[in-house]
């Protein structure tokens, strides 16, 4: 969730403070933090916040950090525009001290001198972090790529680093999310030439789904919708917010006249039309995800419509994709096949761009960073021809080491308390204990609720009224509740497209939606709700 802690004698700075998404047995979870025990027990010693760009997975949790610390947070005018956005959801917006920085700004925060460093992601406003402290200097890269062609032309200033390097640094920090990647990553503008080929194959309507945050995607999207006559809609909560901040910044051109409102797609000449969607990992309840089951209040696909998938798949949510991918074939829509001219890269460094940086800063120390331990293995192999040329030591942690330097050098030193924090419903009052999602908490106090549902999966069709199971939420005289809720169960079904009842995992997430709403407005209590649904 690359949340870290930077400590020197009674001074900590924290770098970055992101969030995941919950994994598939974590029913009822709707977001996942870092547990903050360390800092919380040295909450005397922390100086602020510093953050390297805006993805979800470096500033989702940031509002529960801010809820327990007063603390400063710097960041470049995009990732602060998206915290502000997430601080809002929170209701502390108002509270937050949020200090805008630019690439070559330098901020001190007790003994430490840091300044910003402008790098190359699939997010503008991405920066590294160039540490002074009192026994040297630790860089910091914040998740990189180096791309020679930038569609926002700011360059990765590798001046800088090397700067750096001539000067000593004492420790490096780099991202090794493709270290295992041989060669160089495509910059962002190789995506162009497979977007115009889909536009200039498309006969009808184009969708796209990628992540809101890539807004040099998003551009690129715009620029060649307007080379071939189409107007652009985006779709989608993420995706709406998150152009609006970029444009309000001046971070994307938006053209007069290049815009189509949702409501005014579908009766728009279909050839005329390029629709920009949000919910690229199949997310049961996204627009992209609604809009695969023809349940989107805007748009349904037709038959020769073209959809595009102009992101990765995060390891994991395969299943997830594909079934959405299965539900887009079904409604007759065209899905071009990934190739040369790609029609999504990396913004992440391959491993030929990963030693460029190792060459140029020529650390003291070394410590990979962000990526799966194999990863982060495989980039401390990258740095053993420095071994010659000053590098003593590669150091690889997991989540709760702690690496101590001092005059004589550097090691392991003791584990920390490290974990995460379960979120329900997104909100600060509901920061659940891990065990409330195994079992004792939940059953204790909310319980759990069984709704119980036979489909025929092939026809969509119910056989039978649902059957509601309940332990540990209500006593006897809660009979009608139960018949209320049942009605509840009842309309999702009813609301619901026979492909969606015909596909048990989207439908047992819309009934435990509508459900927990629901009992959550008649009791304020949130029991643990696991819809099953049985083939008939």
């Amino acid at each position: 969730m690359n949340c870290m802690a930077l400590r020197y004698q009674d001074d900590i700075v924290v770098i970055d403070c992101g969030m995941m998404f919950p994994d598939a047995e974590l029913m009822g979870i709707d977001s996942v933090i870092p547990d903050f025990t360390f800092l919380k027990d040295r909450k005397e010693m922390v100086r602020g916040l510093v953050l390297t760009h805006g993805h979800e997975d470096h500033i989702g949790g940031v509002p529960y950090l801010l809820s327990e610390f007063d603390i400063p947070v710097y960041g470049t005018d995009l990732t602060l525009g998206l915290v502000e956005r997430r601080l809002e959801e929170h209701h502390l917006a108002d509270s937050a001290d949020l200090n805008v920085v630019k690439p070559s700004d330098k901020i001190t925060l007790g003994p430490f001198s840091i300044e910003f460093i402008q790098v190359t992601h699939s997010i503008v406003s991405a920066v590294a972090l160039a540490i002074t402290t009192p026994l040297g200097v630790v860089i910091h890269t914040g998740d990189f790529k180096v791309d020679p062609t930038p569609t926002d032309e700011k360059l990765f200033d590798l001046h800088k680093l090397a700067e750096y390097g001539k000067r000593g640094v004492l420790l490096l920090l780099s991202d090794s999310t493709n270290s295992d990647t041989s060669g160089y990553s495509a910059s962002e503008r190789a995506v162009r030439p497979g977007l115009e080929n889909v536009f200039h194959r498309a006969e009808h309507r184009i969708v796209v789904a990628c992540f809101s945050s890539s807004i040099p995607r998003i551009q690129q999207l715009l620029d060649v919708s307007r080379e071939f006559g189409r107007k652009l809609c985006f779709i989608g909560r993420s995706m709406t917010q998150v152009t609006e901040i970029a444009h309000n910044l001046g971070l994307l051109r938006i053209p007069e006249g290049s815009l189509l409102r949702p409501q005014d797609v579908q009766s728009a000449p279909r050839n005329k039309v390029c629709v920009v969607v949000s919910g690229t990992q199949g997310e049961p309840m996204s627009a992209m995800s609604r809009m695969a089951v023809d349940n989107h209040r805007n748009l349904s696909l037709e038959s020769g419509d073209t959809f595009v998938l102009s992101a990765r798949m995060i390891p994991g949510n395969e299943k997830a994709i594909y079934r959405m991918l299965n539900h887009v074939a079904k409604r007759g829509a065209i899905l071009p096949t990934p190739g040369n001219p790609p029609l999504h890269v990396s913004g992440h460094a391959y491993a030929e761009e990963l030693r460029l940086v190792l060459n140029l800063v020529r650390p003291r120390f070394f410590m990979p960073v962000h990526g799966e331990y194999r990863q982060m293995a495989a980039h401390a192999k990258l740095a053993q021809h420095l071994k010659s040329s000053g590098l003593e030591q590669v150091f690889v942690l997991e989540t709760g080491a702690t690496l101590e330097l001092d005059k004589r050098g550097a090691q392991k030193s003791e584990e920390v308390s490290v974990g995460r924090v379960l979120i329900d419903s997104g909100s600060l009052d509901d920061v659940v204990d891990e065990i409330v999602v195994r079992d004792r908490r939940h059953l204790a106090t909310d319980g759990f609720v069984l709704p119980i549902v036979a489909i025929n999966k092939r026809t969509g069709k119910t056989e039978a009224t649902a059957e509601i199971v309940t332990r540990g939420f209500i006593s006897d005289n809660g009979a009608e509740l139960l018949v209320q809720a049942k009605q509840v169960v009842a309309r999702t079904l009813e609301n619901s497209s026979v492909e969606e009842r015909g596909d048990f995992g989207v439908i047992q997430e819309k009934i435990r939606v509508d459900l927990k709403k629901f009992l959550n407005k008649q009791t304020q209590r949130r029991p643990l709700i696991l819809p099953v649904i049985l083939e008939a």
